[in-house]
């Protein structure tokens, strides 16, 4: 539809994550008025199928028209999904609002000359046209033609323009007018009424067909199995509704408190104002107390302040805000320089805990975004609209039922067409030909696929993994790559203090040994130690980061508030000073305060600090970071010459190395001070040394990745640390195997100072870059930034991998979102929107969860695969009967649905997961050549027994059709080995009955249809490799044997109850043998096929490799090439990419083959494993 109309559409979200295409419509009363007759015709069913397709009721009730136009807009996503959602365009009106609005197209109704606002407004009308997608206001745009999100501060302000235009607040008409188009500050998350809930469930296609079938079973008596089934389907649908209400209870509440902040705002030409937080607006002056929850993303544009950023980044660790510069550029405040913007921004729903005045006034912030535009709303819209799940089960399943139903369709057809010939009661044909097509798509399937999933979800549980998307438990089944953050998840989170190696005339010292118990002697690099950090002082307790608070505790300073013993020596009276402590060496410097800090970011790998020592004139840059960025801002002259074989061989033994420098200002003016740009503070520094800290591997680090190795499952590190560092930490854990070859590959900057990402992109659009081949082969990514990490998660997945992402939550938030199935070992709010969180904190959990996830899956398959044969078994012997106008009788239909099928169903897949994991993964797809070939040849053996038995039993000289000749059958009861009395009145009368039940077809099929029932659930409940034995799972094996034993009990009983009941006629004992017999067979058979050819990988893998069959995955092929590559992998290489100005790849071997022992470079005879590591 849209294809033809494109001048009417248009893409929201350009380029984001939440892209979407949407297209314009106007509604017409004539389309409008047939579609609510059609649907009263059809008593409600148009109207179903409008809630199902809400892009067909746009279709037919309106027509397309251009955007600026529309009164309905219909959106689609652009990623694979295609899904649709209708929106109607509301109209508000500044006319509204209690003062008068200028009507003057040329004056604007907002100061800011970026804002979207200005563009929205049609005068005279003042009349604006907006659109809520996901909880977001987007309004319509007169100028660009196009919607617009409304509710943050336009990102092409500059500096100079949010200090002009915002410094002195929001005029109170202003900000009226912003409350109207932006909408209330306020993160809503309704809790949804009980009904809605239901209602939501119980118009889910499956259970209206459900229903359909349900009331047609009922009609014609089937009640007790309709009956279980409604029970069955009311419990799962009270669950469901149960589990969304307490996920909406519990998501309301964690932003409940969100919505009630009292706030003090400046309003320009009236002062401050006391207000609720849902009243603030894009634009306003925020004033910051002391202890403070941000109600919205504001930018920090006076003063400084330390916020606690748990929510966001998991770690409860206090980061440094700094003001926004006063600078004069034109360029978007953004990218006004080099630094990290974040820190200027305060993200909503993160604690202020302590405000620095800069002395001209209270701290204040300039509101930047409100409501779900925030960096707390974007989390909750994350858990409210999550990412649908791409899995071929669901999508294969969705084909598997929609065959079904085509089965039952050529059922119906069939059965019409069977009692039309013998002319029966039109209604009665329809009736039993409706039957029939409901028996292929069994009521019990939601159910039972959703019990597996129950089971597995408890299972975890008990092994402290908790669950927020059970759908992703299945996911979790076919995972082949499993990505790590390294520090906190593979080792600890506490770093140790190892020592210290000072410089001095351009050489390494002596080392300075922790474990000596000696102080650390007084020397630059104590004093950069000492102040050198974002350390705050919170109710006499040193608070920050753990890096540097062990790097504090090194120097044995003490912490505390300024005094006025202290301001005799000039320092501030609101900074804290560092002074000696009782153990720490004898120092000539009293005290130390910092001035002015330029806080670390991870795209930077540094920070620095500009310091004063009690007593001096002047002031002290003291630097920090990471060994091979610091010393691109220190002279050469100050760095030994050793210097990169003294880092390489601390790194190499797996140390976190930290890299010191320092430089005397000449500046004595603390004015100057405030106004020192970064660039010029972290030049011509000194190198003053390293220090070296000691970062432990958690003990249960090596066996789980070994666990991993062993089922081929691959494992990759993702850190933000040194890359030597890393190297040693993955071969201490044997994450790269001894004696492999280690090859490093480096990303080298396009230009200075720009980010990494962008050689990435760069990179990523090369067709044969280099790129895919370190996506195949390396095992160590380095040097990530939080928003490489979700990157390198999503080119993984490009490449066909099933990725598992297992971090602490502090900077792969993004990651663990990103990933098939994410695992948080934290606990912070920030891991809320994570599909696993681990209370226990050690990667434990993700063998765990693969196993559960394997065992989940090969249920699903196991449960789909019984269902699809129980109603296959189901429509051939029904159809059989239908020959002849007959069927199976309701307790005959009992026995097997409620006895059997239901009761197995619930407990076949509560199975429990095998304790060793291996080496390869189950089938992933249902359309896969087993699994079909499975269903197919069960299908075969089930027609050909059925077929045979029903034709043989009119062979035998004691047969007679009862219906048709009730004489014959009651003259030849001698013939029968039995002492049941039959009595007249179970033949009725002996015209032709639709429905008719009693006959010896139904008899000799009932048997072998109800043991073929067991027999496919015993062969589908397959154990190892994946699930624990059969025999393990005491409620089923007792089931099926039970269910077992009835039957045969049945078939061979001589109860005249019993025969009356189920509506059986009594046969020779030989003709009961017979039966078992083929049932038997069939089942041996059966068994034979499955077990021995159908499961049997060895042959499948024979049969794919004679017939040249491949993986189609993109990796696969990638593994492929480089294998027929002579050349791969290049050493001692560099690879230009485009014309070489872009940025390159460097490639250079880290281990010459000398290096390693001639022994272990054989392997047996094997080529060594190629490991690489990444710097990005």
């Amino acid at each position: 539809m849209e294809e033809k109309c494109k001048d009417h559409g248009a893409l929201l979200n350009q380029g984001e994550e939440n892209e979407l295409e949407v297209f314009g419509y106007r509604t017409q009363n004539l389309r409008r008025a047939l579609c609510f007759i059609i649907s009263a015709l059809t008593c409600g069913v148009l109207l179903l199928v409008f809630y199902w397709k809400p892009q067909w009721r746009v279709w037919a009730s309106c027509i397309p028209c251009h955007l600026q136009e529309a009164d309905t807009v219909l959106l689609r996503t652009t990623d694979e999904f295609q899904r649709y959602m209708r929106k109607k365009v509301i109209s508000l009106y500044l006319r509204t609002l209690k003062f008068p609005i200028s009507k003057n197209p040329e004056e604007p109704l907002v100061a800011d000359r970026h804002s979207v606002i200005n563009q929205a407004v049609l005068k005279p009308e003042l009349k604006l046209r907006c659109i809520r997608v996901q909880k977001i206001r987007y309004v319509w745009n007169n100028l660009e033609k196009k919607f617009q999100k409304v509710g943050s501060l336009e990102d092409s302000n500059s500096c100079y323009d949010i200090h002009r235009t915002f410094g002195l607040g929001l005029t109170s008409e202003e900000q009226e007018v912003r409350r109207l188009v932006c909408g209330p500050n306020a993160i809503e998350v309704e809790i949804l009424p009980i009904w809605k809930l239901l209602v939501k469930q119980v118009l889910n296609p499956f259970y209206v067909f459900q229903a359909f079938t349900l009331t047609l079973w009922l009609s014609q008596g089937y009640i007790e199995y309709s009956v279980a089934i409604i029970i069955l389907s009311v419990i799962s649908i009270i669950l469901s509704v149960y589990d969304l209400r307490q996920q909406s209870v519990k998501l309301h509440s964690l932003v409940e408190e969100h919505n009630k902040v009292q706030v003090t705002v400046i309003v320009k030409g009236k002062g401050s104002q006391v207000l609720e937080s849902h009243l603030l607006v894009p634009g306003d002056i925020l004033i910051l107390p002391g202890k403070f929850s941000l109600p919205c993303d504001a930018l920090l544009i006076d003063g400084s302040c330390v916020v606690n950023e748990g929510m966001l980044t998991g770690e409860s660790i206090p980061v440094t805000k700094t003001p926004l510069p006063h600078a004069e550029k034109t360029m978007a405040w953004k990218s006004h320089s080099s630094e990290d913007y974040r820190k200027h921004v305060l993200f909503c729903g993160t604690e202020v805990i302590q405000v620095k005045p800069s002395g001209q006034g209270p701290v204040k912030a300039v509101v930047l975004q409100t409501g779900f535009n925030t960096a707390k709303g974007d989390l909750v819209r994350s858990i409210l609209y999550p990412r649908p799940l791409n899995f071929k089960l669901y999508n294969d399943a969705f084909k598997f039922i929609v065959f079904l139903a085509c089965l039952g369709v050529m059922g119906f057809f069939y059965a019409l067409g069977v009692y039309m010939h013998h002319r029966a009661p039109p209604g009665a044909s329809v009736t039993m030909a409706l039957i029939l097509l409901t028996v292929t798509v069994p009521p019990v399937l939601p159910a039972a696929l959703t019990t597996g999933i129950v089971y597995a979800q408890k299972r975890l549980k008990k092994k402290k993994i908790f669950c927020i998307s059970p759908q992703r438990i299945n996911m979790c089944g076919q995972i082949n790559l499993v990505c790590f953050d390294k520090t906190g998840t593979l080792t600890e989170d506490g770093l140790d203090l190892w020592g210290t190696v000072p410089t001095a005339g351009n050489c390494f010292q002596e080392v300075h040994s922790f474990a000596s118990g000696k102080a650390l002697p007084w020397g630059p690099l104590c004093a950069a130690m000492a102040s050198c950090h974002s350390l705050i002082l919170l109710n006499g307790t040193i608070q920050g980061d753990p890096l540097d608070v062990k790097m504090f505790e090194g120097t044995s300073w003490i912490m505390e508030d300024c005094n006025v013993d202290y301001c005799k020596f000039g320092m501030p009276d609101s900074n804290i000073i560092m002074k000696p402590g009782p153990k720490a060496s004898q120092s000539p410097v009293e005290a130390i305060t910092i001035l002015r800090q330029f806080p670390f970011s991870s795209s930077l790998q540094r920070m620095s600090v500009v310091a004063q020592l009690a007593g001096d004139d002047h002031f002290h840059v003291y630097m920090k970071g990471a060994p091979e960025m610091l010393v691109k801002f220190c002279r050469s002259e100050t760095v030994p010459r050793n210097f990169p074989q003294e880092l390489r061989s601390y790194t190499m033994q797996g140390f976190r190395v930290i890299a010191l420098a320092h430089r005397a200002l000449t500046m004595g003016k603390l004015s100057e001070v405030e106004s020192l740009a970064r660039e010029k503070a972290e030049s011509e520094l000194t190198f003053l040394g390293l220090l070296i800290m000691e970062n432990r591997l958690k003990k249960e680090t090596k066996p789980v990745l070994k666990e991993l190795s062993e089922a081929r499952i691959r494992t990759v590190m993702i850190t933000g640390d040194n890359l030597q560092t890393a190297i040693t930490v993955a071969k201490n854990s044997e994450m790269i195997p001894r004696g492999s070859r280690v090859i490093l590959v480096e990303a080298n900057e396009p230009e200075e100072f720009v980010p990494a990402s962008l050689t990435w992109q760069l990179v990523e659009k090369q067709e044969n870059g280099p790129e895919k081949n370190i996506l195949v082969n390396g095992t160590i990514f380095a040097r990530m930034s939080p928003g490489q990490k979700s990157s390198l998660v999503e080119e993984f997945q490009k490449l066909n991998y099933y990725v598992g992402m297992c971090g602490d939550g502090a900077n792969d938030c993004g990651a663990l979102k990103m990933a098939h199935a994410g695992i948080s070992l934290s606990e912070q709010e920030a891991s809320v929107a994570s599909p696993f969180t681990s209370k226990t904190a050690n990667i434990e959990c993700v063998p765990h969860l693969i196993k559960e996830g394997r065992a989940a899956l090969v249920s699903s398959f196991g449960v789909f695969k019984y269902l699809t044969m129980y109603g296959i078994i189901q429509f051939v012997g029904t159809s059989l009967l239908y020959w002849q106008l007959q069927l199976f009788g309701n307790y005959q239909y009992l026995m097997q649905d409620v006895a059997i099928t239901l009761m197995v169903c619930l407990t076949m897949s509560s199975t429990h997961a095998y304790p060793k994991l291996a080496p390869y993964r189950p089938a992933g797809q249902l359309l896969s050549p087993p699994l079909l070939l499975s269903v197919f040849l069960n299908t075969c053996f089930t027609c050909i027994v059925q077929i045979c038995a029903f034709f043989y039993v009119k062979q035998q000289p004691w047969y007679c059709e009862i219906y048709r000749y009730s004489e014959c059958f009651l003259d030849n009861q001698s013939n029968f080995s039995t002492n049941v009395s039959v009595e007249r009145n179970w033949t009725g009368n002996a015209t032709l009955i639709p429905g008719s039940v009693l006959s010896f077809e139904s008899t000799t099929l009932w048997p072998i249809t109800t043991i073929n029932c067991i027999t496919v659930a015993f062969i589908f409940s397959k154990g190892k490799p994946f699930r624990k034995p059969i025999y393990t799972n005491y409620i089923f094996s007792f089931l099926l044997i039970s269910a077992l034993g009835l039957t045969i009990f049945i078939l061979f009983s001589d109860f005249q109850d019993i025969y009356h009941g189920m509506e059986f006629i009594p046969t020779i004992t030989s003709w009961r043998v017979s039966i078992l017999v083929a049932a038997l067979i069939q089942f041996c058979v059966a068994f034979f096929v499955e077990d021995a050819i159908l499961q049997n990988r060895k042959l499948w893998l024979l049969i794919k490799k004679q017939l040249g069959f491949y993986s189609k995955n993109q990796y696969r092929n990638w593994q492929r090439k480089l294998a027929e590559d002579s050349t791969w992998p290049p050493t001692n290489r560099t690879d230009y990419s485009g014309d070489g100005k872009n940025g390159f790849y460097i490639n250079q071997g880290y281990e010459s083959p000398e290096q390693i022992p001639k022994e272990k470079c054989e392997l047996g005879g094997q080529t060594t494993e190629q490991h690489f590591w990444t710097i990005l």
